[in-house]
């Protein structure tokens, strides 16, 4: 039977955290769970935690490690989302004047972008696809990683998603924004971004009408800065340890952060911040969860 690794630790105490701070952030303005359309969700716990019992119990690593991968990243999911909720309902005015000012400033000029975009439909579904498969993307390195033993990266990128996006989840909740919001009815072939369709979900969470959480329909509100430029960073990091995946791997993952302002909605500023979060992330994530060699050596005379 093989034992909890304490490894795991600090991504555990940041999960703890989060929920901490959801229930703290949600003191003046409470919410209530949906228990019907929970189901899934706690269905989909007992399945990943059935697996990591399992694992550990006929001493099988790789499921172990998988199955703990798995059940961190879901559980972060949630406590994320509705953390954002929380904060989203407790925040002040939205920054979106002053990131879209930011953008202009270093150059960005989204109209003409978004033109010459609507003119390319190729270009349009390979990016948005791109977009769209971060959570194929995690589950194809988590599946990989734990399946050829790569357990220390395994771990610290989870470790490195989780506390990334805790990050930027509370500063989400100090600089509220829209997203870098357009009509696709004006274009011809651009889909809605994600930013577009979360127009009434961010005005309720900020106006009060929307206090009941809808596990089945959960999304991502964090604006500044992104975390889906943060996470595809850190899946960047994290193809390096398979080398037969690392080259498609990485071109994918850049692809998504190339089309994360487009179709999420973000701003470059976003975008730009999200990436600079990873590496720090991913140093702090090896620290954190790296193997603490014991003060003596096994066998050595301890001292009176």
């Amino acid at each position: 039977m093989l034992r909890a690794d304490h490894r795991d630790t600090p991504s555990w105490l940041l999960l703890a955290a989060m929920l901490l701070s959801f229930l703290a952030a949600q003191y003046h303005h409470r919410f209530t769970v949906d228990p019907i359309r929970a189901a899934p969700a706690i269905a989909s716990l007992m399945t990943l935690g059935g697996a990591l019992a399992i694992g550990r119990y006929t001493a099988r690593p790789r499921l172990a490690a998988g199955a703990t991968a798995f059940l961190q990243m879901t559980l972060f999911t949630l406590f994320g989302v509705v953390l954002a909720y929380a904060l989203a309902a407790n925040s002040g005015p939205l920054w979106d004047a002053r990131l879209a000012a930011a953008d202009r400033a270093i150059g960005f000029d989204w109209p003409v972008v978004l033109a010459l975009l609507d003119t390319c439909p190729p270009v349009i579904w390979l990016l948005g696809l791109a977009y769209h498969s971060l959570t194929v993307q995690m589950i194809v390195v988590i599946v990989a990683l734990s399946g050829m033993g790569r357990f220390n990266t395994l771990r610290t990128m989870v470790c490195a998603a989780i506390l990334s996006g805790f990050f930027t989840i509370l500063i989400s909740g100090l600089t509220p924004a829209m997203g870098n919001l357009f009509d696709p009815a004006r274009y011809v072939h651009l889909w809605p971004s994600i930013a577009w369709l979360e127009q009434g979900l961010i005005s309720g969470l900020r106006d009060g009408s929307l206090r009941v959480l809808d596990l089945t329909m959960l999304m991502g509100i964090v604006s500044f800065p992104s975390f889906h430029a943060t996470l595809a960073a850190i899946f960047i990091w994290a193809f390096g340890a398979l080398p037969r995946l690392a080259l498609p791997g990485r071109a994918w993952a850049i692809l998504t952060i190339v089309a994360t302002p487009v179709f999420g909605g973000h701003y470059g500023v976003d975008v730009i911040m999200g990436i600079i979060l990873a590496p720090p992330a991913i140093i702090a994530a090896r620290h954190l969860t790296r193997r603490r060699q014991p003060s003596h050596p096994t066998g050595s005379a301890m001292p009176a």
